[in-house]
């Protein structure tokens, strides 16, 4: 009984050491996403050294404000994939909705966003950096969503 015991609990630390690996592996992953975006923005936005000084200053309030809403998406991610050979048609439901309130959350700070870089940027250079933010977030997203498994039920499998 104590072996079966010490066992449950090696697995559970285990388990629990592989978890704080992954999410660090997640939190770096997420860090070079960010920096490579930045990076793309850098170099298809050419700003003047004025316009570069106020645009970035804001470009980080509006990366922070993404970051939580990307969070958000990473906690359904993870809910998803440990949930996903046992989901339940509510939970589906349930997740697919809090997935799609971060699509709304992002589009509407992005609209938000609009007035505020307007003010540090003109209309076609504002208009280029949604477009560029547009392209590279729905870039990741597709990398992101085409690797999670379609959720079906298990009649579907055996088809």
């Amino acid at each position: 009984m104590a072996i079966a015991q010490n066992t449950s609990s090696q697995l559970s630390a285990a388990d629990s050491t592989a978890d704080t690996i992954m999410d660090h592996q997640l939190q770096l992953l997420r860090k070079d996403i960010r920096s490579i975006k930045k990076q793309l923005i850098a170099a298809n936005l050419t700003l003047t050294d004025s316009e570069a000084t106020k645009f970035w200053q804001m470009y980080e309030q509006y990366s922070a404000e993404t970051e939580r809403i990307n969070d958000t998406r990473t906690a359904i991610i993870k809910e998803y994939s440990e949930d996903y050979g046992t989901l339940t048609d509510d939970q589906a439901d349930n997740l697919i909705r809090r997935w799609l309130d971060t699509d709304i959350e992002q589009t509407k700070l992005r609209q938000r966003y609009v007035a505020i870089f307007r003010k540090v940027l003109p209309g076609k250079k504002a208009a280029t950096f949604f477009q560029l933010d547009r392209r590279i977030s729905t870039m990741i997203d597709l990398q992101i969503t085409s690797q999670l498994p379609l959720a079906r039920t298990r009649i579907e499998f055996s088809l």
